[in-house]
């Protein structure tokens, strides 16, 4: 698929977010800000968050909401242990004047480990995914959470850590709704699942569809040597999954569980964001070389609540 850059040199980019003015936000977790882009090389720093600044969205004031995984090792490939800057968080960013607010960095007794994406729902609540802190040694507990964005009240959707799943036995990554805000899906990077929810409400899960009674359902596997990052959904419902190793964008049908694989020539392909008058226009972060790039679309994404 062809391809323009709109961007290098970027400190490991994810969590494009389309504006309506048609600039890129995105996350540099290497350099721990948040980086405003127009592809005419033109950027700006918006705010230095610190941590690991993750996935972002647009929400309904208007500000950008980031995961904060925490402070990372990229060459370890794990996250630091100590000091303010390690605690995983969800923040709230002011476009305006670049404030960053942190929102939350627990859910009742469970401290967040390494948030990591995000997406509103219709009612201006947040679901996002707790990847669980890497360390030397062991992985910490993953899970699915739900959260107002004024900061007032948080809850697990599902978590290893409340549901008994072992430690690193899920590592949730990339979150999206369905059309219809029906379902939330979640791509787990380790066992390249790709996870279904039925919702009860705004914020609730419905019980009993998975394994045992769990709430979860195993909708697709995508198949190879990869991990599964962040993704976006298209119109049609299909979502677009930020592949790392094989490089590229996997395509799941979360209908009939079928898949695609769409290449790039990075082996850390890790989100995709949808914007354009069609919304066929899709921005790609390639974080192992560090760009953004923009190609054409075989279909158009789905409209992100808020989004303009």
């Amino acid at each position: 698929m062809q391809f323009e850059i709109i961007a290098e040199h970027l400190a490991f980019p994810e969590g494009p977010v389309v504006l309506p003015d048609g600039s890129i936000i995105v996350a540099e977790i290497a350099a721990g800000r948040v980086t405003r882009l127009w592809g005419d090389n033109r950027r700006e720093v918006v705010a230095v968050t610190g941590g690991g600044p993750n996935g972002a969205a647009l929400g309904p004031d208007g500000a950008i909401y980031v995961c904060n995984s925490g402070a990372l090792d990229l060459e370890l490939g794990c996250h630091k242990d100590e000091g303010p800057e390690a605690v995983g968080r969800i923040e709230r960013i002011y476009l305006s004047t670049g404030r960053v607010d942190r929102l939350y960095e627990r859910c009742g007794d469970i401290a967040l480990g390494a948030p990591n994406d995000l997406v509103f729902d219709e009612a201006g609540g947040i679901w996002f995914t707790d990847f669980g802190k890497i360390r030397p040694r062991y992985w910490g507990k993953s899970g699915l959470f739900y959260c107002r964005p004024d900061g007032s009240s948080i809850n697990v959707g599902f978590s290893a850590a409340v549901n008994g799943r072992g430690f690193g036995a899920i590592s949730y990554n990339g979150v999206g709704l369905s059309p219809d805000g029906k379902a939330v899906y979640v791509a787990d990077t380790r066992s390249t699942r790709v996870i279904g929810f039925t919702l009860a409400d705004h914020g609730k899960l419905a019980p009993g569809t998975g394994v045992r009674g769990a709430p979860d359902k195993t909708l697709a596997t995508v198949p190879g040597d990869l991990g599964l990052d962040s993704l976006a959904v298209t119109a049609s419902g299909k979502l677009c999954i930020g592949t790392l190793w094989t490089g590229g964008i996997s395509i799941v049908d979360p209908v009939d569980g079928r898949t695609q694989h769409i290449p790039f020539p990075d082996e850390l392909v890790t989100n995709i964001a949808f914007g354009g008058d069609d919304m066929c226009t899709a921005y790609i972060t390639l974080s192992g070389t560090g760009k953004l790039i923009r190609t054409r679309w075989p279909e158009p994404g789905l409209k992100l609540h808020y989004s303009g």
